[in-house]
C-alpha cells in the first residue's frame, strides 16, 4: 500500500497567471516584500502543426508565454508568475467559489499592523478582521485583493490554534518551518 508520493518534500513552487507582470513585480517586490530571482521568456511553437503548447501546458497551440518570472517569498514556496498571449482569449479571474478559486495566504505575526501597511499601499482590504472558532480558534485572518483583483489572505495565530492542544500532527507553520 502507498503512503504517498516518494520522496516527497513539499510544495516548491505555485504558478499563476498575471496580466501585466511589471505591476505584478510591483506588488510582489515592493509590497509584499518578495524578491525576484530570474526570469524567462518570450516561449512559443510557432510552427502551426505543434501541439507542444497543448500537450504540456493545456493551452491553445498558438498561446505565446511571454515573460515568467520566479520570485522567493520568506519561508513559503516560490512563486513562478507568467503573462501570456492567449491565442484563444482569457477568461476572467475566478472567484473562490468556482472550480480552479483560489487565494494565496501569507503568514504574518500581527494581522493588524500588516493590515494598516496594506492600507497606506492602497491594497484594498475586503471586509474586517475574522476571529476564527472551533479548531482554528486563535486564528485572525482577512482577505485582500492584488491591483489585478487576484485574492489574498493574510492570516496570523501567534498563540497557535485550538486543534494543536490535542493534534499528533500540526498543519506547517512559516514561523517554525522545520517543525
Amino acid at each position: 500500500m502507498s503512503s504517498g508520493l516518494p520522496g516527497l518534500r513539499g510544495t516548491e513552487h505555485i504558478g499563476f497567471t498575471v496580466p501585466d507582470l511589471d505591476e505584478a513585480e510591483w506588488f510582489f517586490v515592493d509590497v509584499i516584500g518578495c524578491e525576484r530571482v530570474y526570469s524567462l521568456g518570450p516561449f512559443e511553437h510557432p510552427d502551426a502543426g505543434d501541439n507542444w503548447m497543448r500537450e504540456h501546458l493545456g493551452v491553445h497551440p498558438r498561446t505565446v508565454m511571454r515573460e515568467l518570472r520566479f520570485y522567493r517569498c520568506k519561508f513559503g514556496p516560490n512563486f513562478e508568475v507568467f503573462q501570456y498571449d492567449a491565442a484563444d482569449g482569457q477568461a476572467p479571474q475566478p472567484r473562490n467559489s468556482d472550480v480552479g478559486g483560489h487565494h494565496l495566504a501569507f503568514y504574518v505575526d500581527d494581522l493588524d499592523a500588516a493590515m494598516a501597511y496594506l492600507a497606506r499601499r492602497g491594497i484594498e482590504l475586503m471586509g474586517d478582521p475574522t476571529a476564527s472558532s472551533k479548531h482554528s480558534e486563535g486564528q485572525r485572518w482577512v482577505y485582500f485583493r492584488s491591483p489585478w483583483g487576484m485574492q489574498f489572505e493574510l492570516v496570523s495565530y501567534p498563540d497557535g490554534k485550538a486543534y494543536e492542544k490535542s493534534a499528533a500532527v500540526k498543519l506547517w507553520h512559516p514561523s517554525h518551518p522545520t517543525e
